[in-house]
């Protein structure tokens, strides 16, 4: 059996009200669109949420592992009604970071002098940073002392620059990196920069939850939404090696992996290939967030007089090393595409990334005990019409079980309750479609109280104007056979048998 350890997972959110108040696309957008304030723009800010309730919502504890995925199945909905109690900033995969320090963290990763911050501002944010226990002295020695808020209202009102708020304050701005480039004017460097911060703090978790010393980390893929380049190549890249700069791995090189929401899953199966191989030992998938998916929906939640929830984003960091037999495993000789000649339906797509990787293992679709597709919080899309949309996922998967006679129709909900999941990830985009389920999937592997989960990414391609097609790709993770020259499983001899069945069956016809 072919497969690569999962040694270890971060997944941390970057509160952010005030950057989406001002830089998520559906305000920015119609900000510039009315010329001024509209209602919406106007009553935004009364339905902003404030560290402490972004904190408490049970999906944003469940993501950073604050709370198990057992309890947060368990708790009472609506979550926006019933918040939790005595939670903290920080849980076993992450933590949830203060606006304020994420604007800190932002200059930290800025190395060419785009982002400003007010002296006092920058000196509040320090002390805070100092306290964090993934923040070290030469991470923190990055953060610059300051300007005088007359030089930052100067670059803003002279040179385009854009302003950085926290508490309805101008406290920073971020420059211009070109005269006449696009590609590196202020409003698309501070979205870059910011998804590099979110990548560099999934990473600084990711190394202090598994162990491993920054300098032994030999390759890193980031697979975020985000294209960084200039206007004679627009998504050159590279954020992988530029979040691995900021995080001390000295010995890492790095490429980006881009297939929107398909993306992550992608770069799994991508550097799981390259450890399985020999080529390279201690390989990370990072992501961070995307600032022009804060508020994403923020005009349906405040037409329906609800907390506007899209205000954090959300980045993931993952470490696969050779399978040694003590890790779970991404298993590498079965996996789902979806290839060009698949076709769209969503009963194609699930059959492409479901039920062709099932039929590879032979096994069947009750052999899996959860799968992972989709993970959006579902408070958040089912205001703006969207649906439930990790529901309809699973009830895709039921359907099909039930059409290639795997499961009774009466227990189609069974299924769908035993099998599937509740939402619990951001509308970042990348960051929902199935990779949050590693780390919960690997720590019930390792418990003992699950055998095989599936990850699920979907992406649609056709945002980019280059093709109707969509994308996915998908993958198993069980416990491991034991590492190395172990004996093969018993999956492994069935299929064998089954091979060696089939060519006697052919030579005898």
């Amino acid at each position: 059996m072919s497969s690569v350890g999962i040694k270890g997972y971060a997944y941390c959110l970057n509160h952010a009200p005030e950057l989406g108040l001002h830089y998520g696309n559906t305000p920015y957008v119609e900000r510039h669109h009315h010329k001024g304030e509209s209602e919406f723009l106007k009553a935004l800010p009364n339905h902003m949420q404030s560290f402490e309730d972004a904190r408490d919502f049970a999906p944003n504890q469940a993501y950073i592992g604050g709370i198990t995925l057992e309890e947060f199945e368990a708790k009472q909905q609506p979550w926006i009604e019933n918040r939790l109690t005595g939670s903290s900033r920080y849980g076993k995969f992450g933590e949830i970071m203060p606006e304020d320090e994420f604007l800190g963290l932002i200059d930290i990763c800025d190395v060419f002098d785009i982002i400003w911050l007010e002296k006092d501002f920058a000196a509040s944010v320090k002390e805070k940073l100092a306290q964090n226990p993934v923040i070290n002295e030469h991470v923190l020695a990055r953060l610059e002392t300051g300007h005088d808020l007359s030089e930052i209202e100067n670059e803003v009102e002279k040179h385009s620059a854009l302003p950085l708020y926290f508490n309805n304050k101008v406290v920073g701005c971020a420059r211009s990196g070109h005269e006449v480039d696009e590609c590196l004017f202020p409003y698309v460097l501070l979205e870059n920069i910011a998804c590099k911060a979110g990548g560099v703090l999934s990473l600084l978790h990711l190394l202090k939850n598994t162990g491993v010393a920054s300098e032994d980390i030999d390759f890193v893929i980031e697979c975020s939404e985000e294209a960084a380049g200039d206007m004679n190549q627009r998504g050159g890249g590279n954020f992988a090696k530029a979040i691995a700069e900021i995080a001390g791995c000295a010995n890492a090189s790095g490429c980006d992996v881009r297939g929107f929401c398909a993306g992550p899953v992608n770069a799994m199966l991508s550097a799981a290939s390259q450890v399985a191989s020999g080529l390279r030992k201690n390989c990370v998938v990072v992501a961070g967030g995307a600032i022009p998916k804060l508020y994403m929906n923020g005009r349906d939640h405040v037409k329906k007089g609800m907390p506007a929830l899209e205000d954090c984003l959300g980045n993931f960091a993952v470490l696969l090393v050779p399978d040694d037999g003590t890790n779970p495993v991404m298993r590498l000789d079965a996996v789902g595409k979806h290839s060009v000649g698949s076709g769209a339906s969503p009963q194609a797509v699930t059959s492409a990334l479901v039920y062709e990787p099932l039929q590879q293992l032979g096994i069947s679709f009750a052999d899996v005990d959860k799968y992972a597709a989709e993970l959006h919080i579902p408070e958040i899309t089912l205001p703006a019409g969207a649906g439930d949309v990790p529901l309809a996922s699973i009830k895709m998967i039921a359907a099909l079980a039930v059409m290639k006679k795997a499961i009774e129709k009466a227990d189609m909900m069974d299924f769908v309750k035993e099998r599937g999941l509740k939402g619990y990830a951001h509308t970042q985009g990348h960051i929902p479609s199935g990779v949050p389920f590693v780390g919960p999937a690997c720590e019930a592997i390792k418990a003992g109280t699950m055998r095989r989960a599936m990850i699920i990414g979907k992406g649609s391609l056709f945002l980019a104007r280059l093709t109707n097609l969509a994308d996915g790709a998908s993958f198993f993770i069980e416990p491991s056979s034991g590492g190395a020259g172990a004996a093969v499983s018993k999956e492994d001899v069935k299929a064998l048998i089954l091979e060696v069945l089939s060519e006697i069956t052919e030579k005898l016809q």
